[in-house]
């Protein structure tokens, strides 16, 4: 039966692209990236020849003049910040270019603020994990782990225990009449569940990080999603008692909608706890999230990059969101590897396709701009960043093309 299934999936996914996806060139694709990054780091030098490391990139709007970033202050409200220095880590560990290393360090220090302040919302680990996490992985500075420790005990000071998962948004709670808990927030996981494997002397403080983590996993799998595995946005709960109160969107289409990005934080996050957990329902989940995704793609979008919504009335009309096809692809490598192999060449090649439209010249920014995408949509309902180069989907896209290149088949 499962084999049937997976076979299934595999047929509806071929049918998704109406154009024929191109052969990828994982090398020659990774090369364009990192030439676009040399160009990126000429656009941000200053007139004086120096760079102001506390203005992290963030986008390239539609319609904007210029080739090179707008810059965000680095900070603990800008939760792209950390992305950049990310894109860079990554760059250098493929090119070895001590210039981009230096360049990676001085955009990643801005970030310590982090864990001098208190925490402001659960972005803390997108900005740690992106910019710190990154730079561990390649240099195994003991600064940089350090400094991911304090922020996995700050991540946890969110945590509500009568809830059973992490706040989100602090100065939204009484917006939303309660507890809010976005899909986002599965990323933050790694984290905590990053720091509980490294502090496993402590066995009482890394049991309570794990804990929080697996936790957060459990009662968001089991309120945050519809029963066809297409989730909500936000889910709210009671503060005092911890009572599921209702599952709303912020960035999507509708409340019953199935926003992409969301959804792509969902398979990503799953696809992680299973790797920290080893427990099968998570890799059960894993494959359901995405399973709707593939499915939905399928039926709404005429390549491998999905509308901004699925659900968005205006059909191909609508914006894509190339952001969401990135950690999509990201995730899917990742994940084939944990599944059984028929349904791992599904999602394998699921994620090749992904990759492979993203790299043509209708998503590549190319002479265009110094980003490496264009057409990624932020947060549509605000009317913010629509049709745009975003930095996170840089980074997604870097990190995905890196993983297929480490990969097997």
């Amino acid at each position: 039966m499962k084999k049937l299934i997976a076979f299934c999936v595999a047929a509806a996914c071929l049918t998704a692209c109406q154009k024929e996806t191109q052969p990828l060139d994982v090398d020659k694709t990774i090369d364009y990236c990192s030439s676009q990054v040399r160009r990126a780091l000429d656009e941000l030098r200053q007139n004086d020849g120096t760079y102001d490391y506390t203005m992290e990139p963030r986008n390239i709007l539609n319609g904007d003049q210029q080739r090179g970033w707008n810059c965000r202050k680095a900070s603990p409200q800008e939760w792209c910040s950390g992305f950049w220095p990310g894109i860079l880590w990554m760059d250098y560990a493929v090119t070895h270019d001590e210039n981009v290393r230096r360049h990676a360090e001085g955009y990643t220090q801005p970030l310590s603020i982090l864990t001098h302040e208190p925490v402001y919302d659960h972005d803390i680990g997108f900005l740690i994990l992106s910019s710190y996490g990154k730079g561990y992985e390649i240099t195994g500075r003991d600064d940089y782990r350090q400094l991911m420790l304090q922020a996995a005990d700050s991540l946890a000071l969110l945590y509500n225990p009568r809830v059973g998962t992490i706040l989100s948004w602090p100065r939204h709670v009484s917006d939303y009449g309660g507890h809010n808990t976005i899909m986002d927030n599965m990323i933050n996981l790694e984290l905590l569940f990053w720091a509980a494997n490294q502090i496993k002397g402590d066995t009482a403080h890394s049991h309570r990080l794990y804990h929080i983590a697996e936790r957060h996993a459990d009662v968001t799998m089991k309120y945050h999603f519809r029963p066809d595995g297409s989730c909500y946005h936000v889910a709210v709960y009671d503060t005092l008692t911890g009572q599921f109160i209702k599952g709303v969107t912020h960035q999507g289409y509708a409340d019953s909608s199935m926003w992409a990005r969301g959804q792509a934080w969902a398979i990503y996050g799953y696809t992680m706890v299973y790797r920290f957990t080893h427990e099968q329902r998570f890799l059960d989940f894993a494959q359901k999230v995405t399973d709707i995704y593939l499915q939905r793609l399928r039926q709404t979008s005429n390549d491998w990059v999905p509308l901004w919504d699925m659900d968005d009335p205006r059909g191909l009309k609508a914006p894509k969101d190339a952001s969401a096809a990135c950690v999509v692809a990201s995730a899917l490598i990742e994940l084939c590897q944990y599944v059984e192999p028929a349904k791992g060449k599904t999602y394998r090649d699921a994620a090749v396709s992904m990759l492979s439209d993203l790299s043509t010249p209708d998503y590549q920014s190319r002479e265009r701009n110094v980003a490496f995408l264009q057409h990624s949509t932020g947060h549509h309902p605000a009317g913010s960043e629509i049709d745009a180069s975003i930095i996170y989907a840089d980074y997604y896209y870097l990190e995905a093309l890196l993983r297929l290149k480490d990969s097997k088949e």
